[in-house]
């Protein structure tokens, strides 16, 4: 449904600032009954990595590059219907970026990956203090806490994080990904018990399954 010419009439759009034309394209697409992991994932996260490189290659500007972030997050909230409507199953996670992680977008998906699966998604958004995200944990007392991590020079701040919620918390279930893991860490799954390292959604999704 997502093909070469959609997807690249929607990330010129992006480009452009032309969040008109990007929201006629996605509600398009909605209406055609494209499923919430195709809209994330070929169109949402594959022009977002796009954006990336490009303004990591000093093609786009920081600017372009915020503009495009800012346009995608307003996005999201038009699948909400459909995500939304999934029958729960009693299940919880908190999902959350690190301390000095402001992309957020990943968190979202992922947030929203838990609630089409029937789960209560708490999302805690960017640049979360710990000993809020710690409350918050004992406050919903979730299956599984998820944090979010583009920058790989924030892998202390997971460390710690990671730390405090195996002292407090233990037995808590945590699962780690985003782009940071690009550059390495993924082994930190073998540096604590109940850790998991998560490469996609797709395999969010299959992991979601084995809890049913």
């Amino acid at each position: 449904m997502i093909n070469s010419e959609l997807y690249n009439n929607y990330l010129q759009a992006l480009l452009q600032g032309n969040r008109m034309e990007c929201t006629k394209i996605v509600k398009d697409l909605l209406d055609r009954d494209v499923t919430i992991y195709d809209l994330y994932l070929d169109l949402f996260q594959t022009s977002l990595y796009e954006v990336g490189y490009l303004w990591e290659t000093n093609r786009i500007s920081v600017a372009t590059e915020h503009m495009a972030t800012s346009i995608t997050e307003s996005l999201l909230s038009l699948a909400y219907p459909k995500i939304f409507s999934a029958q729960h199953v009693g299940k919880k996670a908190v999902v959350s970026c690190l301390v000095n992680e402001y992309h957020q977008i990943g968190g979202k998906m992922v947030a929203d990956i838990f609630e089409i699966n029937g789960w209560d998604g708490y999302f805690l958004g960017a640049n979360t203090p710990v000993q809020d995200l710690l409350g918050i944990v004992r406050n919903k007392q979730p299956e599984i806490v998820a944090l979010s991590m583009s920058l790989f020079f924030n892998i202390d701040y997971l460390h710690n994080i990671l730390q405090q919620l195996e002292s407090e918390l233990p037995g808590q279930q945590v699962i780690v990904g985003g782009q940071a893991f690009r550059w390495g860490g993924t082994d930190i799954q073998d540096q604590y018990s109940n850790v998991k390292y998560i490469s996609s959604i797709k395999e969010l999704e299959k992991m979601l399954h084995e809890y049913e």
